[in-house]
């Protein structure tokens, strides 16, 4: 049996993480096999990680270079760099197998770290953002704006002509918000102080908790609010007299991987396709904080749910 390396769940080390060896994978027809260079930290792989069994294989983000092409024709060629979106999370690891629906191509300009933050906070911040249709001279409120999602959804906001308010919970990360575009940015645990700037056509929030009771309050006539996360708290008291009174507004829920068949999840493709074109144009800058090799994973975990950095954390594989 041919073997690699991967990152793993391990409950007897710091951040439950660590580099162990695991069969390597062998492609199905439909799918490329990856040599993977770089990935991405996401608050929901690791908040996974904190509960799964021993062994578990995890990592959604992956960016890296076909080492064997798909069987039956499909997708990139042999050496081609790619992004893609790996699910089950197997995509910490030397190689991985993808769907030729599940990755794109890169353009020469973006880097691997670049690609690495685009699957799941570049298509969640797509998506989201899309629930609302056309956002040209729409008002958007993004919360957790200075988080790898929020900080993607100002700046697509933006490109696509809205006119974008985003909620941070520290000033120092003003600056970095409103340099993606942001036209104002609220200082606010609550995000009360976004009412006065509503209402808003879409929002899109991370927080839930009192952060989501607010904002239902702040949605315009025909408006959409979308929560993707809850990094604050699962629970949130909402005033429903006063969300209906909006005038027929949407709340939805998103997730990137459905937990019910029914639900039809678009191929990543090409979104992904879009991503790294944006970010190959210029109109699209992922914030990259930490940067770091894979054998400190266990490390950036830890980091990442104390909240020690905004932005992205890429790890090198390898």
């Amino acid at each position: 049996m041919a073997t690699m390396k991967a990152v793993v769940v391990d409950p007897s080390v710091p951040g439950r993480l660590a580099i162990r060896e695991v069969e390597t994978p062998s492609p199905l027809p439909a799918q490329v096999l990856v040599r993977v260079a770089a990935s991405s930290l996401n608050r929901g792989e690791i908040r996974s990680a904190g509960t799964a069994a021993d062994g578990q294989r995890i990592g959604w983000d992956v960016a890296g270079t076909v080492e064997q092409a798909a069987a039956n024709g499909s997708g990139p060629r042999v050496g081609d760099r790619v992004v893609g979106l790996s699910f089950p999370p197997m995509g910490w690891a030397e190689l991985v197998a993808l769907p030729t629906e599940s990755i794109a191509e890169l353009p020469g300009s973006v880097t691997f770290a670049e690609a690495a933050t685009l699957p799941v906070a570049g298509l969640t911040a797509i998506r989201t953002l899309e629930k609302r249709g056309s956002l040209l001279e729409r008002r958007a409120l993004i919360t957790g704006a200075s988080g790898g999602v929020g900080h993607l959804a100002v700046q697509l906001a933006r490109a696509e002509g809205a006119h974008v308010v985003a909620v941070v919970r520290r000033s120092d990360a003003v600056p970095l918000v409103r340099e993606a575009g942001a036209h104002e940015v609220i200082v606010s645990e609550d995000a009360s102080g976004a009412a006065a700037l509503g209402p808003y056509d879409v929002i899109v929030d991370s927080i839930g908790g009192k952060v989501l009771g607010n904002i239902l309050t702040m949605v315009a006539p025909g408006g959409v609010c979308v929560t993707y996360g809850a990094t604050a708290s699962p629970e949130a008291t909402i005033d429903v007299a006063r969300f209906y009174r909006a005038g027929l507004p949407t709340f939805a829920g998103f997730q990137m991987f459905s937990a019910f068949p029914e639900a039809s999840v678009p191929p990543a493709a090409s979104d992904l396709k879009r991503l790294a074109n944006l970010v190959a144009d210029g109109r699209l800058r992922p914030h990259i904080e930490v940067e770091a090799p894979w054998t400190e994973v266990g490390k950036l975990a830890v980091d990442l749910t104390e909240r020690r950095f905004d932005g992205k954390a890429v790890i090198y594989i390898g």
